[in-house]
Formats: structure tokens, sequence, C-alpha cells
């Protein structure tokens, strides 16, 4: 089977038209914070837009997972990493040279970046070959990178490279230099006085010194002195130099479009690779969700917040994990309780959980059953904005409006704190109307209110609760617990914490 991409199984998977710009929820859910920190130290790979396309079919996710857990052996991570880097220098070594001026020493750095690109990649190949691959991104590109090595166009550069490389390294001359004039002659078997300056000097060394020199990285341009040397060898030994125009000539293409794909595409894994790699090193869980396209059931155990997470794992801080878990025919969960509990974070979760997914990278937690949704829409709070002269209650209807037009029984919608600004009664109102829509749609929806009726609208309603300490009212536990709203339960731990009970004041008042 032809090798299409190591990110997209088939070519009805890649997206067609212009380049995918940033989804309008990522902000909301603090992905384009995972985004910008992801694909630092990536620039020259343009990655951005690979975090901005995700998956629509099962198949082409699981294809991903294959590759993600074959880049989790050491030995696999460690030789894409050999090829990488080896395409970074050869990229390095042909830009440097198209930098130069003079022609001789551009063909030069050419020569080397074609040495240093198929060294990197037959070594890549035989480390690779050895690794045994299991996923199907990575037999399929081994298939293809042998078939390339054995062509005859990749033998022909090696072979003329090699060729080429040899004849410059043979060049002998001589140089003579008298005052301001340089003389450039062929060799004639002249003594070496270099050997003999240092052999002279050899006499005076006391023992082994300190060095005390410093390394001075040698500048690739020449001067004009060095750049009249290089012409009169040039003219004093032509073969060599016209094979090496020639060799520039012919290969000016030598790069494989279907390696140049595969070097860029890859960042896509070593980059959330290394993102999740703090959280992983402080014990945080990542697993392959079980994805399916017809269940809208969803399981995922000690979950987390990814963005929050690697923030506090990078400063050695805890992270409190919490369970999803929706069964068949819920579709809605309403998430209350006192503020600052961890309600939004629990929201955002959520929706990194199912954009994860469709991603096809690993999610946060364990046990992950999720449903791959066709779309994702989130409405959370907005400053209001002088340029539009809408209110803010205004602005969440017309908000709310274009989401539900857009949305499907597939797709999967999250809601914080909508209507905040308007009053109780109109804010139930509104809410009742708007749930009742989601319900009617069929979609999946997460929505953080306090208003705790609406976890009593349907069936398909699941009423989730962040936690506070019972012996510590003010403190927050950020667990998000499946069970019945009750703010009751809340206003009676804070009037016992400051002895505010029926109980407790007729005892002060001594009635």
């Amino acid at each position: 089977m032809t090798f299409h991409s190591i990110l997209f199984e088939t070519p009805e998977d890649r997206p067609s038209g212009n380049q995918a710009g940033e989804p309008d929820f990522f902000g909301d859910l603090n992905l384009d914070q995972m985004v910008a920190e992801a694909t630092r130290g990536y620039a020259e790979y343009d990655l951005a837009s690979f975090f901005y396309t995700p998956l629509s079919r099962v198949g082409a996710i699981v294809y991903r997972h294959e590759i993600m857990r074959d880049l989790e052996n050491p030995v696999v991570h460690d030789s894409v990493k050999l090829l990488t880097d080896g395409m970074r220098k050869m990229r390095a070594l042909r830009a440097e040279g198209e930098k130069l001026y003079y022609s001789l020493q551009k063909q030069w750095w050419f020569l080397e970046s074609t040495i240093a690109y198929s060294m990197t990649l037959g070594t890549f190949a035989r480390e690779l070959h050895a690794c045994e691959p299991r996923s199907k991104g990575f037999r399929e590109f081994l298939q293809h990178l042998t078939s390339y090595l054995a062509s005859e166009a990749f033998q022909a550069l090696v072979r003329d490279a090699d060729d080429v490389k040899r004849e410059l390294a043979s060049i002998q001359y001589c140089t003579l230099v008298k005052g301001s004039t340089v003389t450039v002659r062929r060799y004639d078997s002249e003594s070496d006085y270099s050997a003999k300056v240092l052999g002279i000097f050899d006499r005076f060394k006391l023992g082994a010194t300190k060095e005390r020199c410093e390394a001075v990285r040698e500048q690739p341009q020449m001067n004009h002195v060095e750049a009249q040397v290089l012409q009169f060898v040039a003219r004093l030994s032509p073969q060599p130099f016209s094979k090496l125009a020639a060799f520039h000539e012919q290969h000016a293409d030598y790069l494989d479009a279907t390696i140049a794909t595969f070097d860029r595409e890859i960042q896509f894994y070593l980059a959330y690779g290394a993102y999740v790699g703090p959280c992983r090193e402080q014990g945080l869980e990542f697993s392959y969700p079980l994805v399916t396209d017809t269940s809208k059931a969803a399981h995922c155990d000690e979950t987390y917040d990814l963005v929050l997470a690697h923030k506090l794992a990078t400063d050695n801080a805890r992270v409190v994990c919490n369970g999803l878990h929706l069964n068949e025919g819920e579709h809605l969960l309403i998430v209350s309780g006192p503020n600052n509990g961890g309600k939004t974070t629990f929201a955002r979760m959520f929706g990194q959980l199912h954009y994860l997914t469709r991603l096809g990278c690993p999610v946060p937690g364990h046990n992950a059953r999720l449903f791959l949704c066709n779309a994702l829409f989130t409405h959370f709070e907005r400053e209001e904005s002088t340029k539009d002269m809408r209110g803010k209650l205004r602005d969440d209807l017309y908000r709310m409006h274009g989401i539900l037009t857009q949305a499907t029984s597939d797709s999967v919608i999250i809601m914080n704190e909508i209507f905040s600004s308007t009053t109780l009664a109109d804010a139930l109102f509104l809410s009742k109307r708007i749930i009742g829509q989601i319900i009617e749609l069929g979609a999946l929806c997460v929505c953080v209110t306090f208003i705790e009726e609406l976890a009593r609208l349907s069936g398909e309603a699941v009423s989730m609760v962040s936690e506070i300490d019972p012996a510590a009212p003010e403190i927050r536990t950020y667990r998000i617990r499946r069970r019945d709203a009750g703010s009751e339960a809340y206003a009676m731990s804070i009037a016992r914490h400051y002895g505010l009970t029926y109980d407790r004041l007729k005892e002060r008042l001594g009635l």
C-alpha cells in the first residue's frame, strides 16, 4: 500500500483548501495556551495548523494512536529524533549555502547538505527496521523509505556525492605569500613546512599546560582573498570543480517530498509528547480512549484539565483529578456548587477530552471511553464590547442562537455561567428554554450554573456538584461529584462553621 502521511491515514482525512485557523472555542478551553507552549521551538514546522485540524473518522484516530504507542518506545523515539536532527542539519547546511555569495562555496555547501541527507536516511532506515514498529503508519513509511533508498535517483545522489567529495579532497596546491602578493600554483612534491615548524617548536614544550584558548566558531563566509585563492585552485584543477557544478545542477531537487512531509508531520507527535512530559513525570496518567461514533456514553477515571495540570506539574504542585461518567441516554451534565470550586475547570476538562480525542492524542486519565463528536461549541462569559453595542444579556442570547443553529445531535456544547447578568427568574426561564432545545437536539452538553433546578428538567440530565471540606466550608476540595444538587447542604455547613444554626443561635441568645 502506498504511504500517504504519518498524520492522516487516507487522503480524505487531510483537510482540503486553505490552512485551518484557530477554532473559536480554543480560548475558552485554554487550548490556545496548550498549542502555544507545545509548538514553542518548532516554528520552522508550522505545527499549529495540525492542532487546529481534528479528525472525523474513528479509523483515522486509531491510526494516530498506534503511532503514538510506537513513539512511547524509547528506541523508536530516539531513532525518529536522529532523523529529525539530521534533516534539520541538512536544511541548515543548504540554507547557509544559499546565503553565501561565491558560487563555488555555495556549491560545496550544497554538496555537504546532500551528504548529511543521505547519511541520515540510511542510518534511520537501519534503526527503524531494527525497532520493528507495530503501527501501520511507521511500517508503511519504512516500506517507502526502503524503496526510496534503493531507487536509482537516490543511489545516483550518493554515488555522485562520494565521487565529487573524493576528487575535491584529492586536490593539492601550494600558496606562496610574499608581501601583499599571493601566488597559487600546482603542488610539485614540495616539503610540508607546517610539519617542520611544529617539529622545531616541539622541543620547547614544558609538559602539559592548561588550555587557555577559547573556541571560535568558524564563519562560513569567505573574504575576497580566500575567494581569489579558491578561483585560482579551480583553474589549476578544473575537473573536480566542473563535477561539483554539474552535481549541483543535476541534483538540485534531491529532497524527496514524502520524506520532507514525514519530517514535518512527525513533529506533531514529538511536540505533544514533550508537552505532556511534565505531567507524566509527576505520575499523572494518560490513556488512549476507546473512541466510538455511535454511543454517547462517556467514561474517564482520574482525569483533569491538561493545561492547568501542565502548569502545576511544571511547578511541582498537586493536581486534583476527577472522574467522568455518563451512561447511555444521559446527554446533559449540570454542574453546580460554591464559587471557586473547580466547576469551570471541570467544564474545560470535558471539552479538552473530546477535542484531544479528535486529534488522536492520548487523553488525561485512564479507562477512557469517549464519543467522537463532529463539532465543539462553547459559551463562556465575555466582557461587553463597545463595537457591537449589544448588552450582556443580548450578547448571550445572540451567541447561543448561533450555537444552536450550527450544532447537531453529534455535537458537544459547553456553557459556563450563562445569563449571570440577569435576574434569577429570567435566567431560569431562558436556561430552561435553551436546555430544552439542547435535549431535543440530542447533543452532549455541560452546563455550569448556579440554577440547580436545571438538573431536574429531564432524565437525560445528570447533576454534578463541586464539594467543600465538611470541617471547613471555606476550603474547596476541587472534587466534582455526581450527586443531587442542594445548596441547603452548603449553606448549613457554613452556618455550622460560623455558629449560625437555629439551635446554636438559640443557645447563644439564651433562649
